[in-house]
């Protein structure tokens, strides 16, 4: 059978789906960026990022600092949990949930023109525009629903549900 799984492994007499090598390559990248940018954050003060939230001008500085300490470990732990195949399907949600909210964010500074010099994706080292920023999360975007939607062949999942 084409694209038979055995024990979480392909079976090398069958041909590979090419929507189901999609859907890894998109998990990987996916996750890899979340692991890069919780990674980022982590290893920095977080009142670096939480002055990169306060720039939004959506959020006090209490709140911006919480969200400094927790946005990181969400965006670390989702990602590697998304890259290795666990709870595929959700993460895959959660990764897109967050680029969706991370695009609001960005849309409205961009619409009000705000004077954004770090977007805090990727730490306060990261000075690329807004719109640059924006488009690159469409992307990420793009590829976490592909991951959501093929993503789970070549996962744990697959490999502990073939098991079962």
């Amino acid at each position: 059978m084409p694209g038979k799984i055995i024990s979480g492994w392909i079976n090398m007499d069958s041909k590979i789906n090419i929507r189901d090598a999609a859907g890894l390559l998109a998990r990987l990248a996916v996750g890899g960026v979340f692991i890069y940018a919780g990674t980022i954050k982590l290893l920095a003060p977080a009142e670096e990022f939480a002055y990169a939230i306060e720039t939004y001008k959506v959020t006090g500085s209490q709140l911006s600092l919480w969200a400094a300490y927790t946005i990181p470990w969400l965006e670390l732990f989702s990602g590697l949990l998304l890259a290795c195949g666990i709870f595929t399907r959700f993460n895959a949600l959660l990764c897109g949930a967050m680029l969706v909210f991370f695009e609001a964010l960005l849309g409205q500074a961009w619409l009000r023109g705000l004077p954004v010099t770090s977007c805090g994706c990727f730490g306060s080292g990261s000075s690329n525009s807004l719109g640059y920023e924006f488009l690159q999360n469409l992307v990420f975007l793009a590829l976490a629903y592909l991951a959501y939607r093929h993503g789970a062949p070549f996962s744990a999942d697959a490999a502990l549900k073939d098991k079962t």
